[in-house]
Parts: structure tokens; sequence; C-alpha cells
């Protein structure tokens, strides 16, 4: 076989394997098991027992009076994300593939004697032609930033935020996600932590939004 050919079945199986466990994500986060966690300021959070994790994954919905294409763009902002993201120290663009696709660092600030987590994440959005739905998914990868001493690197996070369009000015926002913190936190602790951080998030992002910058922004998606 030759060096093209065998480099080219391994790039298949690594293309396989990502969309395995990409479709066995998306059929655990559909499934109808959640329940209700909290509900604050028309913010409502569920969480999911995940099969071989003692950490739930966690699902929050809410409704805000903007167009599709503003929310977009704020989700986009990725260095926006200290202004409303919870416990988010920095936020830093390490590569900018298009404006809707892009690689970030950022390191969430926990209070001690916790270490901080920090993450590399991966963040690419995509718009169904006929409905207009907006996805846009958010793993976190390994390497491009070296690890920092004191500082805990998430290795295991995957989430994924809808947008959908209920009116020419309103839109409702849905985000998934499930990550292992990773160190010596607590399974308890940590979703004890995740019923606070969904509601202080969307509660800041419900603000943030409506910024200017963010309106009459478009996006071309491929």
């Amino acid at each position: 076989m030759s060096k093209n050919s065998c480099y080219n079945q391994f790039k298949f199986s690594g293309l396989l394997c990502c969309f395995l466990l990409l479709l066995s994500l998306s059929e655990a986060f559909a499934q109808d098991n959640w329940k209700l966690v909290t509900k604050k300021e028309e913010i409502t959070v569920y969480s999911q027992e995940v099969p071989g994790s003692k950490i739930k994954a966690l699902r929050v919905e809410c409704v805000v009076d903007v167009p599709l294409m503003q929310v977009a763009a704020l989700l986009l902002d990725v260095e926006g994300g200290t202004d409303w993201v919870y416990k988010t120290k920095s936020c830093t663009m390490i590569r900018k593939v298009s404006p809707t696709e892009m690689y970030y660092h950022s390191e969430i600030d926990l209070p001690w004697p916790l270490d901080n987590r920090d993450f590399v994440a991966h963040v690419k959005a995509s718009q169904n032609p006929v409905s207009k739905v907006i996805t846009i998914e958010g793993p976190v990868v390994s390497g491009m930033v070296p690890e920092k001493k004191g500082i805990v690197r998430v290795s295991d996070s995957k989430g994924h935020w809808v947008v959908s369009p209920l009116s020419p000015g309103k839109s409702k926002i849905q985000y998934w996600l499930h990550t292992d913190p990773g160190g010596s936190i607590p399974a308890w602790a940590v979703n004890a932590f995740a019923a606070e951080g969904p509601i202080e998030s969307f509660k800041k992002l419900k603000e943030q939004v409506k910024l200017p910058k963010y309106r009459n922004v478009k996006f071309s998606f491929k």
C-alpha cells in the first residue's frame, strides 16, 4: 500500500471516529430524560445523567428579543466572553479561520483552594438554509497553547449552541454542555456549581446581546 493510500485511510478513520463521537453525543443530548434544575428570569436549566461519567450534562434555554444574527454575533465574539461567561478570567483568539470558525484559549477563575482551569476550544458555526437555525459547536481540542503550572487543562468538554428564529426580532437560544473539569474537584461540587453558572451567564448574555456592536452583523455560512 502506498504512503498516500495509508494516509488517506488513516484520515478517513479519524474522521469516522469524530463523526461517531458527535453522533453519540447528539443522541444523548436528544434523549427526553432531562430534569429541571432551576428556572429564573425566564432562563431554564436542565441536567441529565451521562453514562460512564459522574458529571451531569446541562441544557440551558431562553428567549431574547433580538434577531438571529445578533445572537450569533455575540456568540462568535469569543474575546467578549469575559463580559458575560461565568467566572471567565480571559478569552484569547488563537487562530481565526473565518468569521464563523476560530480557535481560542480561555481561563476559568475558580475560588481558592481550587486551581483555575483553562482550555482551547474550536468554534465553528453553520446555518440550515431552510430553517435558518444556527448551530455553533465548541469542543475543546488539545495542544496549541502550552499548559501552565498551577492551572488544570480541561481535556474533555463537548457542547453546542442552537439559535432558532421565532420572529424577525425574537430568537430562542439553547445550549448543551458536558464537561469534565479534571483535577480533584468532587463531582457533587461541579454539579452544584453548574446550577449557578448558566443562570449568571445567561442573565448577562441577555444584556450583552443588545449592545450596538452586535447589531446589523451578517455572516456568510458555508
